[in-house]
């Protein structure tokens, strides 16, 4: 009887091992995990215009300053206005930066329009009586969105706060946040 259940055992045994070998040997079941690699970071595009040495279109990393777009510009000239500036800006894509001058010969946040008597540097552009010319002169606003400014204040009365500019079609937020220190909507 020993001997009987000497030979069950290793029969059990030998099953055991036949089992564990074909586990071992068969092909992996399910879909095999792969990993990706990290994604890097889309790189700002930003174009850099006015009183810099080398106005131009520049890429930086995300977290970038107005500061890295300027010293990436070359710096600023001798007529820049850097008071202007908040240099602390963080950047954001599609962005662009005009670095205004001393004198540009252009009349700012004139009070009393069609008076030719220079505005004063730092005067503060009144988007509720702003001429075409003047408005053209604020970053990322050309001649068509002037005019679209003029029209809408025409159509809906004055702003009543900066951020209501932004009611403009075309105007989002990165063009509002490059002309916001550069705005008002008067007293």
């Amino acid at each position: 009887m020993k001997t009987v259940g000497l030979v069950l055992l290793g029969a059990l045994a030998g099953l055991f091992a036949a089992g564990l070998i074909l586990l071992a040997a068969s092909p992996p079941r399910g879909e095999a995990v792969v990993l990706l690699p990290l994604p890097s970071p889309v790189p700002l595009v930003v174009d850099v215009r006015g009183e810099v040495l080398r106005p131009g279109v520049y890429q930086f990393p995300p977290g970038s300053r107005l500061e890295d777009a300027i010293q990436a510009a070359g710096g600023f000239t001798l007529k820049a206005v850097r008071t202007e500036m908040n240099l602390a800006a963080l950047l954001l894509d599609g962005q662009q930066i005009i670095v205004p001058a001393q004198s540009s010969g252009r009349v700012i946040g004139d009070p009393n329009p069609g008076s030719d008597a220079p505005a004063l540097p730092g005067e503060l552009i009144n988007i509720n009586t702003a001429t075409l010319e003047e408005l053209d002169s604020l970053p990322g606003i050309g001649p068509v969105l002037a005019q679209s400014i003029i029209d809408y204040r025409t159509d809906n009365g004055d702003f009543l706060a900066l951020e209501e500019i932004m009611n403009v079609s075309g105007i989002g937020q990165a063009t509002f946040d490059a002309m916001q220190g550069l705005i008002t909507v008067g007293e």
